[in-house]
């Protein structure tokens, strides 16, 4: 949350910042709060009070009705679910920020020390750091604290300290009684989560209260906050509120909508008691307090009830003073005398509140160091109004939340948090956009990557650079707007060279390379001028230099792109020399969404299906547009024969993030692949007419995705009548037709010109291919082409033995097996036109052993010889 309104604090400010998020959680938004996975672990809050932005009040609301329709103002919606809206309203606000950027860091920050200019260095547990020129301590809640354990307890293997650490749980064991000590709301979710009939979970507090519950419907209208002007001192606001409480209970049949009512009141309350009224309140009505402020949603109520009523939950009011082992179980004592024998002791006593015991290191670090100092009576740390960290002195530290509770004491939930992030942001974008550090500023890419340019130059090809990495329309214009800005920009002309290069987009090549090599020459870094020389190397055919590129500068994404196949570039490796570069980038890139799809695209090719799955999982969640993910998870489907989930899967993806894809019609082309293994060739041919066929699709991806599908079509006989193949020549880059670029160009023009019998092209391509450089242009492309105009001219004695040697070189092609299959759909073909129907059944089991797919069950069945 807090990172979401910097990014919008620092757009709307024009301050072109980069707000880098640690957390070492798999997933943004997610946290204690709202990591589990337990759908019966609620908010205590209903929706319409828990948007994240204070100018959007039904936020949460309305996205919630968007994937639960019958959702309303009171619903008490899942935590988890929460925990995916904060992850998108991150990603809302990262979209629309303009020059800012959000980099997200999988780490745990361990220390902190301030510098003499007020920024702020970091390290980090991975044993990396950073300097920050502001930072903002978002931690949410400690761990429970286990002072009360007695230290035979907090020794044993059936203790669970933390319940919200992962896999905490998942250590209780199976039939054993559970002891839970705290009997708060952690309590009640762990025990709606523990609790079973052949269990009996015991929960033990001081007091043994339990929190209330939330009203089943809410009261007819707001009950007006007490006038407590003049009242001074805790005895007299006690008796003030008490009586607020029974007038509203008289006049609405309920206490709740009056303690409701004191909130917008609560802090200034708090501060004004004398120091030691509140400390006779945290020792004298703080349970009482927290049971009717912080109640229970209806459903975790009825479920609580329910287990006692039926013994699967028993409360006490004690204190533990000793623990025993008894076998693989523990005897617990009660100070009242009584005794239970337990699997686990699970500590469900709250987070700790004060900063000096919460064995955090990066605490001790600012506490040490004088960074910052203790709340009010010990609660959290001091801060001031806007929540920067008293004692920091010139050290730009803010924090927010459940650290500031001595200060504040209602602060630590959404409505409380959400106004303390707009106020943080507001607060360091005013420091920084008058610091002395915070202008001029050096540009930088989204990884931190130099850029030898002005601010406005950076910003554009940052956006590019966005939609490059994403799959996303608009890079073309985003580097034109940038060299317009800076006609000296080295990078920005080198990467529009290779998206003329590459993409057939509207640019001079060889005039972007020679500006490109200008502009190196004239104070760029080392980094900058390694890249114009890979990429000119590249456009000529090279690979040696990107590869040297990328060894010596692993976080440049634009230059790992460019080498791996990808549904962006053709790449410059294949097979197990593009895992290995993939693989050995991990620590350079962490989980980093991107990467992660560059990942799950490796994984899925050495068929570990399960991991490549998860990974697209991890990076959809982060960046839901994320074309590579998408990309990767579209060949699971299609590799693993679940083509009717897969064309579901990916039509929803279309409709929802597709709209601002640049490679929309690959996907389309992958649905359309899931509908021709069905046999649906009415289906194939609607989406070819509706979202392949030119001008829809045009440039590149009209070779590489409406004339591939057109020519397999063709293979399958999905398609009756000529094929409108000429339309989709006509829409494809000159160059391509007659000189492709590239191995993996060259294939899909080659298959383009077959579909439209264009056998005198052909003859025209296989003498460039032959002719060429390239070894996989003159002994893979040059024999395809020969191979494809036999296959036209139904000459199958002469295309058989070509087709047949072809089929192991395909992957020096580049792109995928997927895409390469269209040659094998030419071999079967073949086979069948030419009589030869044992190959072809050999062929149509190795692939049905390969992949599952009812179009190839149906052909294979048709080659088994009548009876």
């Amino acid at each position: 949350m807090t990172a979401a309104r910097l990014l919008d604090a620092a757009a709307a400010a024009r301050l072109p910042l980069e707000v880098v998020l640690i957390d070492p959680a798999a997933e943004n938004g997610r946290g204690a709060a709202y990591s589990t996975t337990d759908a019966r672990h609620l908010l205590n809050v209903p929706a319409e009070r828990m948007t994240a932005d204070p100018g959007r009040p039904e936020d949460f609301l309305d996205w919630l009705r968007d994937r639960e329709p019958g959702a309303g103002k009171g619903t008490f919606a899942p935590r988890a679910q929460y925990g995916a809206y904060l992850a998108d309203h991150l990603r809302r606000s990262a979209l629309r920020a303009g020059d800012t950027r959000l980099r997200r860091l999988r780490d745990r920050v361990v220390h902190a020390a301030a510098r003499q200019d007020g920024r702020v260095t970091l390290r980090l547990a991975s044993g990396g750091g950073l300097t920050a020129e502001a930072v903002v301590l978002a931690t949410g809640n400690h761990a429970p604290g286990t002072d009360w354990a007695p230290a035979e307890l907090r020794g044993a293997a059936g203790f669970v300290a933390d319940p919200w650490a992962p896999g905490a749980l998942a250590r209780v064991p199976e039939g054993a009684d559970v002891l839970l000590v705290g009997t708060g709301l952690t309590m009640a979710d762990v025990a709606v989560t523990l609790e079973r009939p052949d269990r009996v979970v015991h929960a033990v507090s001081r007091n043994g209260l339990l929190p209330q519950e939330h009203a089943p419907a809410p009261a007819a209208g707001p009950v007006p906050a007490p006038d407590l002007t003049g009242v001074t001192g805790l005895p007299a606001l006690r008796a003030a509120v008490l009586r607020h409480i029974a007038r509203t209970r008289r006049t609405h049949g309920d206490w709740r909508p009056a303690l409701d009512s004191l909130r917008p009141l609560t802090t200034a309350l708090w501060q004004g008691l004398p120091a030691a009224d509140r400390a006779r309140f945290l020792s004298e009505d703080l349970r009482r307090w927290e049971v009717h402020r912080h109640r229970m949603p209806g459903a975790t109520a009825a479920r609580i009830a329910g287990a006692r009523r039926t013994g699967r939950l028993a409360v006490r009011a004690a204190e533990v003073t000793a623990v025993t082992p008894d076998g693989d179980l523990l005897r617990v004592e009660f100070a009242d005398g009584a005794a239970v024998t337990v699997g686990a002791v699970v500590n469900c006593t709250g987070p700790q509140g004060d900063a000096r015991r919460a064995a955090d290191p990066l605490l001790d670090s600012l506490l040490d160091g004088g960074l910052a100092h203790p709340g009010p009576h010990g609660l959290g740390l001091g801060t001031g109004p806007d929540g920067r960290l008293r004692g920091a002195g010139d050290a730009r530290l803010w924090t927010l939340g459940a650290p500031r509770r001595g200060e504040l004491w209602e602060t630590t939930a959404v409505p409380e948090i959400r106004t303390q992030a707009v106020a943080v942001a507001a607060a360091v974008v005013e420091t920084l956009g008058t610091a002395p550090a915070a202008r001029p500023r050096t540009p930088a890419d989204r990884y931190g990557l130099r850029l030898t340019t002005t601010l406005e130059a950076a910003a554009a090809y940052n956006r590019a650079l966005d939609g490059i990495l994403r799959v996303t329309c608009g890079a073309e214009e985003n580097l034109k707007e940038a060299v317009a800005a800076d006609p000296g920009f080295a990078l920005g002309h080198a990467t529009l060279a290779l998206l003329g290069h590459e993409w057939g987009a509207d640019v001079d090549v060889p005039a972007a390379l020679a500006a490109a090599a200008e502009a190196a020459g004239k104070g760029c870094d080392e980094r900058e001028r390694s890249f114009v020389a890979a990429a000119a190397s590249a456009v000529a055919g090279g690979s040696d230099a990107l590869l040297r590129h990328i060894d010596d500068h692993p976080r440049d994404a634009l230059a790992v792109s460019l080498a791996v196949p990808t549904i962006a570039f053709g790449g410059v490796t294949c097979g197990e020399q593009t895992w290995d570069l993939v693989e050995r980038l991990a620590p350079a890139y962490g989980d980093d969404w991107w990467y992660q799809g560059q990942l799950a695209f490796v994984r899925q090719e050495q068929e570990r299906w399960d991991e490549a799955e998860e990974l697209t999982s991890r990076a959809l969640t982060a960046e839901p547009g994320s074309g590579h993910a998408v990309h990767a998870r579209a060949h699971v489907f299609y590799e693993t024969g679940r083509h009717t989930e897969g064309l579901a899967w990916i039509d929803r993806w279309i409709d929802a993030e597709g709209r601002r894809a640049n490679n929309r019609a690959h996907f389309s082309w992958h649905a359309a692949l899931h509908e021709l293994a069905t046999g649906d060739t009415g289906a194939v041919r609607a989406r070819y007419l509706a979202q392949l066929a030119p001008p829809t699709v045009t440039g590149a991806r009209a070779l590489v995705d409406s004339g591939a599908l057109l020519w397999r079509c063709r293979m399958t006989g999905a398609w009756d009548g000529p094929l409108p193949a000429a339309a989709v020549l006509a829409g494809a880059p000159a160059s391509w037709r007659t000189a492709p670029p590239t191995p993996f160009a060259a294939l899909h023009t080659a298959v383009t010109l077959a579909a439209a019998g264009d056998g005198a092209a052909l003859a025209r391509l296989r003498a460039h291919a032959g002719a060429h450089g390239d070894r996989a242009f003159r002994e893979v492309v040059a024999p395809l082409c020969a191979a494809l105009t036999a296959v036209v001219e139904e000459d199958w004695a002469t295309a058989l033995p070509v087709l047949r040697a072809l089929m192991p070189l395909l992957p020096a092609l580049g792109g995928s097996a997927a895409q390469r299959d269209v040659v094998e759909e030419t071999l079967l073909f073949t086979l069948v036109s030419a009589g030869r129907y044992e190959e072809a059944a050999a062929l149509l089991d190795a692939r049905l052993d390969r992949r599952p797919s009812p179009l190839d069950r149906l052909r294979r069945g048709s080659l088994e010889p009548a009876s």
